[in-house]
Formats: structure tokens, sequence, C-alpha cells
């Protein structure tokens, strides 16, 4: 934790600031070690603070680590501490609300806003984060080979989202509470495939069907991000082509994953392979982003992207075809950026007829 505080104060100086102030849950979370409704607070010294209604300040002492614990009313209350705690201090803050955000500027007008020092800091993975996304992505492989015992003709999406769910519960994994969709998991059959933020449906799986299934879940706190494509009974040829054109993009992607080379390349690497086989125009988004404490994290592994990777980093890989009103296809894996990537999945990438 040490090493995290003065990372993210690092970060904080690039941007003229010696404190930074968080209320967003994944901030205060990698800044104290407790996940929850609050306010931390790091000075320049390392001191960490936390700022919590009565209803929270018990989780907060719990589980928190090296932070002093200050109990206030939530709402104004919270405010008003915190503004005693910040005079006279070069402020950078997460805080995304308009009327919060004015609030603290009458009584700081130096505050900033910036979620660069605490993204620039999460980018950049440490072991503890690591071995959890390994034990994530492993319980994501054997969601998979559920999906081998639980697909079939007639099961709709909606019943093989409820069984991956229960048993990922059962491992301790829940959903991400992302806020862009209404289902935790993608199961997209035939037609539905070719949408790659498919809602899952009551649609019943059919012979000839390419299924996706995407599953982002998160485990004690850090989220996996993988996906599969199944095929049940008489596939088509041209599904099958389009199968074995993203198995080879996202291969050779992972194969262009190393420290020191571009998110654009890998993105290029993925996106070469299936313009070459004529379908540029049905891959319709990014080859990947980072993952973390949030679904979605820097970097973007996209054509747009100027960073570059480096050691440590978590990203998925993840090319995908899609056909309107056929079908579709998407391959995808987390991987930690070394010289010799690890790519946390190990279910395979064959194509599986069911």
């Amino acid at each position: 934790m040490k090493q995290r505080r003065k990372t993210l104060l690092k970060h904080a100086q690039k941007i003229d600031c010696d404190t930074l102030v968080c209320f967003e849950p994944e901030n205060l979370f990698y800044l104290t070690g407790f996940w929850g409704e609050a306010i931390g607070v790091l000075e320049k010294n390392g001191k960490t603070t936390i700022i919590a209604p009565e209803l929270e300040a018990g989780r907060a002492k719990d589980d928190a680590i090296d932070c002093d614990v200050v109990t206030s009313e939530r709402g104004v209350g919270l405010l008003s501490s915190l503004v005693m705690m910040l005079r006279g201090k070069k402020v950078c803050t997460d805080c995304q609300n308009y009327n919060t955000m004015e609030s603290l500027k009458k009584s700081i007008p130096t505050i900033k806003h910036s979620t660069d020092p605490f993204y620039r800091a999460r980018e950049i993975k440490d072991e503890s984060e690591i071995t959890i996304l390994k034990k994530a992505s492993k319980i994501l492989d054997e969601m998979y080979e559920l999906c081998t015992k639980k697909i079939a003709k007639g099961v709709r999406e909606s019943e093989l989202q409820s069984k991956l769910m229960a048993f990922a519960m059962e491992q301790e994994m829940f959903a991400t509470g992302y806020r862009s969709t209404l289902n935790p998991l993608i199961i997209a059959g035939g037609p539905n495939g070719a949408l790659p933020h498919a809602q899952v449906t009551n649609r019943k799986f059919a012979s000839g069907d390419l299924i996706v299934v995407d599953l982002t879940l998160r485990y004690k706190c850090y989220v996996s991000d993988a996906t599969r494509t199944f095929g049940l009974e008489k596939v088509s040829d041209q599904a099958k082509e389009v199968y074995e054109i993203v198995k080879e993009s996202q291969k050779n992607g992972l194969a262009a994953i190393k420290p020191n080379v571009s998110c654009k390349s890998v993105d290029d690497a993925c996106r070469d392979h299936i313009n070459q086989k004529n379908y540029g125009k049905f891959f319709i988004h990014s080859t990947g982003h980072g993952i973390g404490l949030e679904v979605h994290e820097f970097p973007t592994i996209s054509q747009k992207s100027t960073t570059i990777l480096q050691k440590n980093m978590a990203i998925t890989v993840e090319p995908g075809i899609y056909i309107p009103g056929k079908f579709g296809v998407r391959i995808e894996d987390s991987v930690i950026v070394r010289v010799k990537p690890i790519n946390m999945h190990r279910f395979t990438k064959e194509l599986i007829i069911l």
C-alpha cells in the first residue's frame, strides 16, 4: 500500500498537486483497501484518511490499511470535514458530481478535477493484483467448461446466464455493475451475436447458431474479461471460416504484445489480418482495453492509441467479426504484459461445436 501511495503522489505532482481526494469506490479501494461510500484523502507525506458516514465507518476501520478513519454525517457533513483537511493544500480530486465540485471550489478555489493520477497509477499492476486477476481468469475458464455442458438446442440465453452466474457466485465472483448493460454477462446466440454488446434475451439456442459468451466478472474487487464463441450442431461454412479468421487475428495480436511496443501495433496485428480476409468492415470496435478495478481502464488497444505498453499492464485482446442479421464471432483473453506475455486463460480457442 505504501508503494501505491507513492505512485499516486508521483502522478499528482505531475499536475502540480500535493494532495489527492477520491470519491470513486475503485480509487478509494486502491488507496485504502476499503470499498464503500466514503472519501479518501492522501496527503503529500503519505498520510491517508478515510472520511466515512457512520453506517460505513465500522467496515472502513476493519478493511482499511494504515488509514485514519474519521466519522461524519452524510452529505454536507462529509464535505465540511473534508474542507477542514484541505485548506492550504494543492488538491486534485476524481469527484464527478457537479454540485459537489462547485461546493468544494467555494472553499478551495484551486482544487482540480482529474482522474489521471488514479488511472495512471492503476495502469501498472503489482504482484498482489496479478495474483487476483489470475484466479479470476481461472474461474472464467471453469465457467466455459460449464458452457460445454449446459449449451444445447432449446436452452434460452437467459437460462445459461442464470446457471453461469450461480456457479460464479459460488466461487465468490460477482457482476461488475457495468452501467451500460442490464445484464451481468453477454450471451448472444445466432443473429444476436452480431451485436457486440447484446443484451441477454429469452431466445432459444437453435441448430446452426454461433453463440458468443462474454464473461466479465469481479473477484476480490478485480475484473477479468474473456470471450469464447461456441457452435451448435450444423454450423455453416461461412461461420467456420469467420471463426478461423478471428482466431488467427487474435493469435497475431497476442504475439505482438511486449513491453515498449505501441498499443496501436497490437490493434494493427489483429485488424490487418481481418482486413486481408475482406472482413474489415465487420470488425467494428477496438481490439482491447485495460482491466483492473474497472471493466475498462487504461490503456486502450486501438488504432488511435498513442500509449506504449509497459511491464505488468493488464489488457484484453478481443478481435471480432459481426455479420448483421446472421452471427458474430469474438475471441478474447486477459493478458499481463511481459517480455513473454502471461495469457491468463487456458480454455481452448478451437471452435467447439456442441
